[in-house]
């Protein structure tokens, strides 16, 4: 165990895990692996909150499928911590294109989609703070 205090970051099982019954199977992963689930909630993602989210990616031409998506069924939202949180569970996601992503990763086992890659993750403490901040403004 590091002396490190524990990294949060945010997870988002996407609406295509939901709909596919991967809920425990993606959440189990992370457990596995050590990491602390902080707060966890089912629900769904509204227009504002999309457009919130991806700010940075809502003028691209890829931004209206992907919010068609994420806004069209339910996902869990989970805080996850643990010692290096963000690096690890990026590790454990694998790359974004479940079609290139490697075997025992989440998107390269059960993924072979470019946009329905089952899981988001923050990429950075800077991104995981903001992205936190929007989906659970209470903590």
């Amino acid at each position: 165990m590091s002396d490190s205090p524990a990294e949060r970051t945010l997870v988002l099982i996407k609406p295509d895990a939901l709909r596919r019954g991967l809920l425990g199977e993606i959440i189990g992963r992370f457990e596995r692996k050590g990491l602390t689930i902080e707060s966890l909630v089912v629900r769904t993602m509204d227009a504002a909150l999309a457009d919130a989210h991806y700010a940075e990616h809502v003028d691209k031409a890829f931004y209206p499928p992907l919010k068609t998506f994420m806004t069209g069924g339910p996902l869990a939202a989970l805080i996850l911590s643990g010692d290096s949180a963000i690096e690890v569970v990026r590790s454990i996601v694998g790359a974004t294109d479940g079609r290139k992503a490697a075997a025992g990763t989440i998107r390269g086992d059960l993924s072979l989609s470019n946009r329905e890659n089952l899981v988001h993750a923050s990429d950075s403490p800077d991104s995981a703070k903001r992205e936190i901040a929007l989906w659970f403004p209470e903590l």
